[in-house]
């Protein structure tokens, strides 16, 4: 739950309660860890605010337990005042302790662990209290677990609501508890089997006590997780909603109103039942620990198997690195000892990569590398070490198909003028309607003939043009003419057409205007 509350907190908070540890990281951190522990034995005699003097009494009946306990000369209120700082501690002054005129003139400071800084400090106490030897899965509190559950049925159908508070508050201390020690049993197995390469003794001093307690442990979920899903369904049947309802009226947190605290309850609940009765396809949290378990049985049982080989056959990590060594002393050379060691243990040498900024004159060459913004650099060059480049351009595709279809395309359609101008010199542009063809011949050639036009003393004289196949003047008339076509009459205005066929000529231009 701490986890999930930490994950609302925005980046100022997180950097002030990280500020709660820097005692930790001070030259004298001993030296503040027994003046919080001194605060701390005065916490636990109900004496919370306290000053320099009572620190310093409580520091003196520890140094007499533990030889550990540092000497202060003088400087434990700049201790104190220097945990004031980082929040650990409030600082109060209080008048009312001086005894005679000469303290009162003096500060008379006293201090009082802050919430925060009793958590920061708990904290670090617990990281140091942690021990390997308490890691274990614990297999008894199945049952535990399940004649709570059964209690909170009947509790919930008796209406008992403080009862039901109870309970499931139990309930929901030992999942937390079983969770935090499962997580601590296989990190801390899987720290003991990463470390036997280097002391196998280790290992082999706990591997039966290891295995039997593992096998029990599943033997015993095996045996509970049936009735355990059935129990948390039958709390269920008594009524969720009823059982939450008198949970959250029962609860006494005053800083919650009844609605967060249902939705506490309600969330604490579907924690519970993720454990043992998943809805859907999903596995439980417990099956997931048994899957875990057995997973870790296999690997100890193939490590102790490896283990037993390595001292049948007398090769070990410990004999490997024995021998590289030899290796490299007897080495020629010492660039034949670098490659050495380069080769077993995967060590290459430094790239160094460079590439310019897209606006140079935005960065100043004065810069340092440590103070310029960074450039991108390109997969290709991050890998090789070359510069990419555009590469070697793509031939082209030939389509010889699509070469052929064009070219009988424009052969018919060619046809199609030849015959059109056929049509146009044998019948004339008068006295008929021309079709699309021979209209686009025609235009085409009334182009050409207008273009080359000439204006000799403010009068058009006449025009002609002509193609491979045919020929066209514009001869001037007064009464001017017009063509009939398909899609209409094509008035001419001042000029009449005559069309006449054209014998082409080897090598001449064909289409040219005069």
């Amino acid at each position: 739950m701490a986890e999930r509350r930490a994950l609302d907190l925005d980046s100022p908070a997180i950097s002030d309660r990280f500020r709660l540890f820097n005692f930790t990281r001070r030259d004298d951190h001993v030296a503040y860890l027994w003046v919080l522990r001194a605060m701390d034995r005065l916490r636990e005699v109900h004496r919370v605010q306290v000053d320099a003097g009572e620190v310093q009494g409580a520091l003196t009946e520890l140094a007499r337990l533990h030889d550990e306990v540092p000497t202060f000369d003088g400087n434990l209120r700049d201790r104190l005042d220097a945990l004031y700082e980082d929040g650990v501690v409030h600082r109060f002054d209080d008048a009312s302790r001086a005894g005679n005129l000469v303290r009162y003139r003096n500060r008379q400071s006293v201090y009082q662990f802050s919430e925060l800084g009793y958590w920061a400090y708990t904290s670090v106490e617990g990281l140091l209290a942690a021990r390997i030897q308490d890691a274990n899965l614990s297999r008894l509190v199945f049952s535990d677990i399940l004649e709570d559950l059964k209690a909170l049925a009947a509790a919930n159908r008796a209406g008992q609501g403080e009862q039901v508070y109870r309970r499931l508050s139990r309930l929901d201390s030992v999942m937390e508890d079983m969770g935090r020690r499962s997580a601590h049993f296989h990190v801390t197995l899987g720290e003991i089997i990463r470390s036997t390469d280097a002391s196998p003794e280790t290992f082999l001093r706990y591997k039966n006590a290891l295995l039997t307690h593992m096998s029990e442990f599943m033997a015993e979920l095996d045996r509970y997780l049936p009735r355990l899903a059935a129990a948390v369904r039958d709390v269920e049947t008594s009524g969720l909603a009823s059982l939450l309802d008198r949970a959250a009226a029962a609860d006494e947190r005053p800083f919650m109103d009844r609605h967060e605290r249902l939705e506490d309850w309600r969330r604490r609940w579907s924690v519970l039942r993720a454990w043992f009765a998943p809805e859907g396809p999903e596995e439980s949290r417990a099956g997931e620990l048994r899957n875990a378990t057995r997973i870790a049985v296999s690997g100890v049982i193939a490590l102790l198997r490896q283990i037993s080989e390595a001292q049948r056959g007398g090769v070990n990590r410990a004999t490997q690195l024995r021998h590289l060594a030899e290796w490299v002393w007897n080495a020629p050379d010492e660039g034949a000892a670098h490659a050495l060691m380069g080769a077993a243990f995967n060590l290459r040498s430094a790239r160094h990569l460079g590439a310019a900024h897209e606006d140079t004159e935005q960065i100043s060459p004065r810069n340092t590398w440590w103070d310029a913004p960074g450039v991108e650099v390109s997969v290709t060059l991050f890998r090789s070490g070359k510069a990419p480049t555009t590469g070697v351009p793509t031939p082209v595709r030939g389509n010889p198909g699509a070469r052929a279809a064009l070219r009988r395309e424009q052969a018919a359609e060619r046809a199609a003028e030849r015959e059109a101008a056929g049509h146009l010199v044998g019948m004339g542009a008068h006295g008929r309607e021309l079709d699309d063809a021979e209209t686009r011949v025609l235009l085409k050639l009334m182009t050409r003939a207008l273009e080359g036009r000439t204006v000799v003393a403010g009068r058009l004289r006449r025009g002609s043009g002509a193609d491979d196949a045919v020929m066209i003047r514009l001869v001037p008339s007064d009464r001017g003419s017009a063509v009939r076509t398909a899609r209409g009459l094509l008035h001419l205005p001042g000029f009449r057409v005559e069309i006449a066929g054209r014998t082409p000529v080897a090598g001449s231009r064909a289409g040219g205007s005069r």
